[in-house]
Parts: structure tokens; C-alpha cells; sequence
């Protein structure tokens, strides 16, 4: 059976069963903004920690940036900005992994953290080929999408890209169709690493076995991962907006909220152990 195969077959069970051991949970709706209070705990429980990994990835988001300008492809800089972000789940292991820490009542330093993140359990590497595949797509999609609508011209200057884009009929067919495109990736992304990520880092399971967790997950709380991933969103906009210098705190929220979506959301065996 293939991996779709067992994800589609996994995700007709509509009682929250996934497995004989993983079970997914209702929450109610507004259960998201308690997430992001116990991750603000946590980030500042360890905030040397999270707040290392929220530099570097600030840092490599700005270097991104400035490297995209230097070539001159400012026009993609958002698509860009769009897919780096998708792969965060999997560079937010080691804040997982002090969320984790902190609520078994254990210490944990900067180096731990971050040799675990280098260091994936089970089939975490798996999980991070998947999401770059997703990246792979998404950029694929932003650039078709680009010569369907400007003829394959090359990619005009930063201030001329943002006159077409807003004040050109093709422009604005662009900025609908890449809208519309990217909400349904990105959020086919969440729905793929929403809780997946953090199973695979406590439990010995497969990679089609996490992901659809996680689309169980999305597809049994709608309302409060629909709120989430409109929270997640908002968080990263004024992440970038601030020219990236707010994913600083933005990053570490996240990772330590999505951890503690995940222990509310995944119900494991009792006799579950970490991998």
C-alpha cells in the first residue's frame, strides 16, 4: 500500500482513532489562544534558547533576502519568503524538544536543543524531504504562475514589479491567482505538519502514519485549527513586515505553541515513549 494509500485509508476513520495507539482529541474553539499563552511561558522559561533560534532563523530569512536582491530577482522575494516559512515546523524541533523538557520538569541548554535538531529521531528526515517537496511546488507554482501572466519576461525591477502587480489587469490576475494558490498550499502544508512533527518526535511511527494525524487532526477541530493557522499567519505577517526582525520573538511563540497544540490535540497510549 502506497503512502497515500494508508493516509486516505487512515483518515476515514471519523471517531478520532488513527491508530490502536494515537487517537485525535476535540478542542474547543478558542483553544488556540491558550497554545500561544503556554508557548509565551516558554519561550520565556528558556528565553536564551528560543530566542537564539528565533535570531538565526531572522538571520536566515534577512541573508535570503539580501541575496534574492543582489540577483536582482526581487519579484519572487515573497514566494520565496512564502516557502521558507513552510519548512519551519521541522526547524522548530529544538523548541519542541524545550517545550518538551520543560513539562517533564527537566533541564536542557542551548547545545542539547540544538544537536537534537541536527540529530532527527525516527523518520523525522523523511518528514523533512516531505516539506521540502511542498517548498519544491510552491516555488514551481510561483514561477508558472509568473510567465502565465507576464509572458515569460524577465523579472522586472522591485518598484516596476509593484506598479504592475497593483496597477496592470495582468498584475492583478497574478496577485489573485497567487493568493488563491498560496492559501491552498500553505494551507495544505499545516494541514500536512500541524501535529506530525512532534508525533514523530515522541513516538516510533511512519511518516504516513504523522501526517495523517495531522490531516485528522485539522479535519476533526476545523474551527480551531482554521483560528490557529489565521493566527500563525498573522503572527509571521508582522514577523515580516518588521523586516523579519519580529520573527526574532515570532519564530520561538510558535514552535513552543505548536508543541503544546500538539500534547492538546494528540492523545497517545499510556505506555508511549519517547523515540
Amino acid at each position: 500500500m502506497s503512502v497515500l494509500d494508508t493516509v486516505m485509508a487512515q483518515l476515514g476513520d471519523r471517531d478520532g482513532k488513527v491508530s490502536p495507539e494515537i487517537s485525535v482529541r476535540r478542542v474547543p474553539f478558542d483553544q488556540p489562544w491558550e497554545w500561544l499563552a503556554a508557548g509565551w511561558r516558554d519561550l520565556w522559561t528558556y528565553p536564551v534558547i528560543s530566542l537564539s533560534y528565533g535570531f538565526f532563523f531572522s538571520a536566515a530569512a534577512i541573508l535570503m533576502g539580501v541575496g534574492v536582491t543582489q540577483a536582482g530577482a526581487q519579484s519572487i522575494i515573497l514566494a520565496l519568503f512564502g516557502g521558507f516559512l513552510l519548512i519551519g515546523p521541522l526547524v522548530a524541533v529544538g523548541l519542541y524538544e524545550v517545550s518538551q523538557a520543560i513539562e517533564a520538569g527537566e533541564p536542557i541548554s542551548l547545545a542539547t536543543a540544538i544537536s537534537r535538531s541536527f540529530k532527527p529521531k525516527g523518520q523525522l528526515g523523511f518528514m523533512g524531504i516531505v516539506l521540502f517537496l511542498i517548498f519544491m511546488v510552491w516555488m514551481q507554482v510561483a514561477f508558472l504562475l509568473f510567465m502565465l501572466f507576464t509572458g515569460g519576461t524577465a523579472f522586472p525591477p522591485q518598484n516596476e514589479f509593484v506598479h504592475m502587480l497593483l496597477f496592470t489587469e495582468n498584475g492583478l490576475g497574478l496577485l489573485f491567482a497567487g493568493t488563491i494558490a498560496g492559501a491552498i498550499l500553505a494551507f495544505f502544508t499545516f494541514s500536512v505538519s500541524a501535529v506530525s512533527v512532534p508525533l514523530l518526535m515522541v513516538k516510533d511511527v511512519d511518516v504516513a502514519t504523522a501526517i495523517s494525524t495531522s490531516f485528522h487532526t485539522v479535519r476533526r477541530n476545523p474551527r480551531p485549527m482554521i483560528l490557529w493557522a489565521a493566527l500563525i499567519a498573522a503572527f509571521v505577517i508582522v514577523g515580516v513586515v518588521t523586516l523579519s526582525v519580529g520573527l526574532v520573538f515570532v519564530f520561538p511563540l510558535i514552535g513552543h505553541a505548536t508543541w503544546h497544540a500538539f500534547r492538546d490535540l494528540v492523545d497517545l497510549s499510556p505506555s508511549d515513549t519517547e523515540v
